[in-house]
């Protein structure tokens, strides 16, 4: 079971609470993760950049950082995976769906400045299959590869 807690004022815009669970689930769900819980947070520009200037050395507030907590590696039976915070500053985020997705697929494991593309292909692809759900669904990340 997939558990988001959502933390801070929604501002206008704001995905409603079951399109947060369906993005979160999807973009869990491409790169193989189907259960655990994560925190998505909602902060103003000085606490983003607070955070950005602390675990990323970068000043200045930016739209969405992740903060993974479990690895890949196995939990006792029963548990549920802890899977990280996902920190969205709205007033520097276009889009707060994509902010969200962006997030997630961090938590998921994914990077985009070190994956030549993929996260934000996959990215843009759950984007897409949300705004027109009759399409079809992306791919796992790993789908389809020879191993």
């Amino acid at each position: 079971m997939l558990e988001i807690e959502l933390l801070g004022e929604p501002p206008p815009g704001f995905p409603a609470p079951e399109q947060v669970q369906r993005l979160c689930a999807t973009a869990l769900a491409s790169a193989g993760v189907l259960d655990g819980h994560l925190a998505i947070e909602l902060v103003d520009a000085d606490r983003i950049a607070e955070l950005n200037q602390s675990h990323r050395g970068h000043r200045g507030p930016t739209d969405v950082l992740s903060f993974p907590i479990d690895g890949d590696g196995a939990l006792p039976p029963g548990e549920a995976r802890e899977l990280g915070d996902v920190v969205i500053c709205p007033a520097h985020t276009e889009d707060l769906g994509e902010a969200v997705v962006h997030g997630v697929l961090h938590l998921a494991g994914m990077d985009h400045e070190v994956d030549g593309g993929e996260m934000l292909s996959l990215q843009r692809a759950l984007l897409d299959w949300e705004r027109s759900p009759d399409a079809l669904p992306p791919l796992p990340r790993d789908a389809g590869r020879a191993t």
